[in-house]
């Protein structure tokens, strides 16, 4: 298949929300898919999508096996795609309803994501990226795929938008200039997360999950897409989303999932839980 015919194909999925039936051989690598994913944004950009800051997925090793991966993967969150759960609404607990219509086989991730006040030096190290960091958040991540039934080659799954569906990001805490690392690092890594669906709890999880903390990967992600061929530059104001902290599950409108957060330390001990409705 030519590039256009991956570009078209996926094009035809996105908008349609139909599956893909491409072959496992189908992009080759992750070469190529970076490539086919990369084509895709600049195709969204032309037509007049912005892109807002990307996803890391996969980060949670204990998940690997289920998905068929080795390693975790990156993809572009676009303006359409994020929306910030508004304070007068986060009355205890922030509540956002949010549209499943166009997604495929929808997933719900809960997530920490970060914000870019600076783009990070080259060869950073975490002490200097931590010092890029405007605001810290939980939230959660809806992905989604064009492959039936989760099956996907973890190239497949770069093509696909990384997985992307929809960012929700709940309260912001700000993270001071002069910030101890170990200290931000240590309670980001620590924080316990409960994950409820319908008031049952689902799974718990911990911020040791993804690649050891969240801040060890946004450090990873950092790393990759400088490495990524025709990969975009990093700069202020790039919102990353660093990947699920307990497994993806399933999720169907009238549903509504929770999150509950445990943390101490800076920054980490001012998250909140979030809670979605969908429809």
């Amino acid at each position: 298949m030519t590039l256009q015919n991956l570009l078209d194909d996926l094009t035809i999925a996105r908008h349609g929300a139909t599956p893909l039936t491409w072959p496992a051989t189908t992009p080759a690598d992750l070469s190529e898919a970076y490539a086919v994913a990369l084509a895709v944004r600049e195709q969204r950009i032309a037509t007049g999508e912005v892109p807002a800051g990307y996803k890391v997925g996969f980060t949670n090793r204990n998940i690997w096996q289920r998905y068929n991966v080795e390693a975790p993967i990156w993809g572009t969150v676009w303006q359409s795609s994020l929306t910030f759960c508004r304070p007068e609404k986060m009355g205890g607990t922030p509540e956002e309803v949010v549209s499943l219509q166009g997604l495929s086989e929808p997933r719900i991730e809960p997530e920490i994501i970060f914000c870019l006040r600076t783009a990070p030096p080259i060869s950073c190290t975490l002490a200097q990226l931590a010092a890029c960091i405007d605001w810290v958040a939980h939230g959660f991540e809806i992905v989604h795929t064009h492959f039936p039934a989760w099956k996907f080659t973890a190239a497949q799954g770069v093509a696909d938008a990384g997985l992307h569906g929809r960012l929700l990001v709940g309260q912001t805490v700000k993270v001071p200039e002069d910030i101890q690392v170990a200290e931000l690092t240590l309670a980001l890594s620590g924080l316990r997360l409960k994950l409820y669906g319908e008031d049952v709890l689902i799974e718990e999880g911990a911020g040791t999950n993804v690649l050891d903390g969240p801040m060890q990967a946004l450090h990873h992600f950092v790393q990759e897409i400088r490495a990524t061929p025709n990969a975009p530059l990093l700069k202020a104001g790039d919102v990353v989303t660093t990947g699920t902290l307990t497994d993806a599950y399933p999720v169907q409108p009238g549903q509504c999932w929770s999150s509950q957060l445990e943390a101490t330390g800076p920054v980490a001990e001012q998250l909140k839980g979030l809670k979605l409705r969908f429809k």
